[in-house]
């Protein structure tokens, strides 16, 4: 028996593990609402289908509906519903890749991706290694020189100290095996890369893409320091 203190976790293990609700949830890891219709093309079903699975997603609160006039727009619930999509993938086994349009897709993912709101796969661990290389981080604390060279870049740290969720942990990539930059602070900064145009979305869910200008501004943020390993887009 378990302590009667323990949390309920069945329930919502039994709703993530069917796999057309985990490729829902997978799909909205990129932070994007997505209409009922993007996410059957995802998962591979039915609108009928992927409506379906989507109330059941609602009832169990992993996600959340957006109204813009007559449609519905879906997205996860929050952060703490992808801090724990993120953990399963860390422990679960890599899809077969069975064409050349999967092996291009993971190679895009693996390269740049968001964490729900933050910056993953090589770009955001290497972002946070050049954040580290430059003094700005001790542990989750931003240095004086971090606090520079942040409000260089415009992000509003105070602000995102004041949110209600960690400020600024390691996040284990589950593709590169080492940290990329999580939390409030994480967000912040992916936020202010996108705005600027420094990343954009890509056309594969959750894939962003360098671009030239992000390319040179963030070399001249940190000193020319190469911070990813592919070509920006133009």
């Amino acid at each position: 028996m378990g302590n009667p203190s323990d949390a309920d976790i069945a329930p919502v293990a039994a709703l993530i593990a069917d796999p057309t609700r985990a490729a829902i949830l997978t799909a909205l890891l990129g932070g994007r609402a997505l209409a009922a219709g993007e996410l059957a093309r995802v998962a591979g079903v039915s609108a009928a289908t992927a409506s379906a699975h989507l109330a059941r997603l609602l009832d169990g609160g992993l996600v959340g509906v957006v109204r813009q006039g007559r449609h519905r727009y879906y997205r996860l619930a929050g952060h703490e519903v992808a801090e724990v999509l993120e953990v399963l993938a860390r422990v679960s086994a890599r899809p077969p890749v069975r064409s050349l349009r999967q092996s291009r897709q993971a190679r895009l993912l693996e390269e740049a991706r968001t964490c729900y709101d933050h910056l993953a796969g090589r770009a955001g661990v290497a972002l946070l290694d050049a954040l580290r290389g430059q003094g700005c981080l001790d542990g989750e604390r931003v240095t004086p020189e971090g606090e520079r060279l942040l409000a260089e870049l415009g992000v509003d740290v105070a602000r995102a100290r004041r949110a209600k969720r960690r400020f600024a942990p390691e996040c284990l990539d589950w593709t590169e095996r080492r940290a990329h930059l999580g939390g409030a602070l994480g967000a912040a900064v992916t936020a202010v890369l996108l705005e600027r145009g420094w990343y954009r979305r890509g056309s594969l869910p959750r894939a962003v893409v360098l671009t030239g200008e992000g390319r040179e501004g963030l070399a001249a943020l940190f000193s020319g320091k190469e911070l990813t390993s592919h070509s920006p887009v133009t």
